[in-house]
């Protein structure tokens, strides 16, 4: 008796896997069938009858995929967890990247954003994921490539400013005895030689795989709906050589397809090897020029070309997201600025570590008393139990600079136009304190 080979996992809840595993291995496009004595599944348009026993179950293939894809799309808490891991991991290893060797450019989709539509799958239509991760990604090939595209574009002159970009050869590598003549393109995105050259080279920068942060809770489903499908599958009349020509009017056949939805943030990570560029182009090198033709680049890639696949109906359109990029710029120098600060502390001794705790909390007295004297004295006010409690603290203190900073310090609150306690015991204790403290 014929029984339908799939797998015995059918009719279990894939919901905390990947995305990619659940469009991928686990697509709900088979079910089980155990009420009746028969199993049905499609192929196509033609449909398959098998009976059985009753006792035994029967696996079919339903053709509903919007359902199918419905469940594919949905992200889980761990597929969030895991996005954001990913780009914090690439924003670490970019850290490690001299600031004059790499760019960052962030970017928020302002369309729909898909690729690897070519893949292999039961719907026709594929998705690239990152394995083995299950997520949405952008290759760094695919962006390499729209850049590359992007540089000869600008090149040619044909979009007004070229913003410095140029097809001539005009740049002389030589290689033993062989004399290479290069463009700013091939220095940068390396040399693509033509079938039986011999002359190859690899270019100066390096483009990351891009892990979109996808806005929402799940990706998007959009639909394409071809209307010549008679013409590009249908067979022709073979006897008679006629064949019907393509026409729009022909019933449309709609094609489902996974995308990442707008509104999702895409962060740009190149490097540039400049040892390598500087043998090459030592120009590019000086004053960052390669920096300068890169964003040109990308600005055009934004703005006319867009990234993934479908871009010529308007898939993949991105826009400067200005305002991430500042911040993470921020963050870089925060970032820096605490390495090198734990650098400093690391030489010092532990009489000078503790020297600078103690001039802190020297500043936020400082800070209170700054606040306080905005407004009249007033004796037994907050600000009093305050200095009370200084005082206690820095007597305490062993450091001679620390001490003599907190006694100018409480010098300073002890003025007759403001700040002198009421009570003559408690201006006697503070004098004196000053009086030790400045030895």
């Amino acid at each position: 008796m014929p029984i339908a080979a799939v797998p015995k996992y059918l009719g279990q809840d894939f919901k905390n896997a990947s995305p990619g595993m659940r469009f991928g291995m686990y697509l709900k496009l088979w079910g089980v069938n155990n009420r009746s004595h028969e199993t049905l599944w499609t192929n196509h348009d033609i449909n398959y009858r098998v009976t059985g026993q009753a006792s035994e179950e029967r696996a079919f293939k339903y053709e509903n995929k919007v359902s199918a894809l419905k469940d594919a799309q949905a992200l889980n808490a761990a597929d969030k967890e895991i996005m954001q891991s990913l780009k914090t991991r690439q924003e670490a290893g970019f850290a490690s990247v001299l600031p004059h060797e790499g760019i960052r450019l962030e970017a928020i989709a302002t369309a729909p954003f898909t690729t690897g539509l070519g893949n292999e799958h039961p719907l026709e239509n594929g998705f690239a994921f990152l394995n083995p991760y299950g997520l949405p990604y952008l290759p760094g090939s695919g962006v390499k490539g729209v850049l590359r595209q992007a540089a000869r574009e600008l090149a040619s002159g044909e979009w007004g400013d070229s913003h410095g970009w140029s097809v001539n050869k005009n740049i002389e590598l030589r290689i033993g005895k062989t004399t290479i003549l290069l463009s700013l393109i091939d220095a940068l995105f390396g040399l693509e030689s033509q079938d039986g050259e011999k002359e190859h080279l690899r270019g100066a920068l390096t483009f990351w795989d891009v892990i979109p942060q996808i806005a929402g809770n799940s990706l998007a489903v959009e639909i394409m709906t071809p209307h010549q499908s008679h013409y590009y599958q249908q067979k022709s009349d073979r006897k008679s050589g006629d064949s019907e020509t393509p026409h729009d009017s022909g019933s449309p056949t709609p094609l489902n397809f996974l995308t990442v939805p707008p509104g999702s943030g895409f962060s740009f990570f190149v490097t540039c090897d400049t040892t390598l560029l500087t043998r090459h182009a030592p120009h590019l090198v000086a004053g960052e020029h390669w920096r300068t033709l890169l964003q040109a680049a990308f600005e055009h890639a934004f703005e006319w070309l867009g990234f993934g696949a479908k871009t010529a109906v308007g898939y993949g359109a991105m826009g400067r997201d200005k305002d991430a990029e500042a911040q993470a710029e921020q963050a870089r120098i925060e970032k820096a600025h605490k390495e090198a600060d734990e650098a400093r502390r690391a030489l010092l001794s532990p009489e000078d570590l503790a020297h600078e705790e103690e001039l802190k909390q020297v500043e936020v007295f400082r800070q209170l008393f700054e606040t306080a004297r905005k407004s009249a004295y007033q004796p037994g006010s907050a600000f009093d139990q305050q200095r009370l409690e200084f005082v206690k603290t820095v007597l305490e203190w062993i450091d001679p600079r620390s001490r003599q900073a907190a006694g100018e310090l409480l010098a300073a609150t002890m003025s007759k136009a403001w700040g002198t306690p009421g009570k003559k015991e408690r201006k006697q204790q503070i004098s004196e304190a000053i009086q030790t403290l400045k030895g």
